[in-house]
């Protein structure tokens, strides 16, 4: 059976992570996944193989976490961080960087915002990968 291979990105106010081989991985260790990120109220996007979490943890944070809970997966930390200038001018997150949002709150844009931030919300998205 192989080990599932966790890619953390930490974000300013959330953490994601890139499942990179699910496709490879049993139902029973996908439904474990789903657990993990359930319990944390957090977001599996199964089309982008992809869970975010609105939790500010660092990525050593994350191992020690894993490993509290025996979860068996390989992990590796992208160091991908970029700031986008652009200012989100509208909800909850008013005044926020795109770049500094939840990626639980992207995803959720995504599917309910159609406005003239559509782009820079599209082009935040695929920089992240989510």
């Amino acid at each position: 059976m192989p080990t599932p291979h966790f890619i953390f990105t930490k974000n300013k106010n959330s953490f994601c992570v890139h499942v990179k081989n699910l496709e490879e991985l049993s139902v029973e260790q996908i439904q474990e996944i789903e657990h993990f990120v359930d319990v944390r109220n957090g977001y599996f996007d199964f089309n982008t193989y992809t869970f975010s979490i609105n939790k500010n943890l660092q990525y050593q944070e994350f191992i020690k976490l894993l490993d509290t809970l025996h979860v068996n997966a390989l992990t590796e930390e992208s160091l991908a961080v970029q700031k986008n200038g652009e200012k989100i001018s509208f909800g909850q997150y008013k005044g926020m960087l795109y770049s500094e949002l939840p990626d639980s709150y992207l995803l959720w844009l995504k599917n309910n915002y159609s406005g003239r931030d559509r782009e820079v919300l599209c082009d935040e998205i695929a920089r992240r990968k989510i």
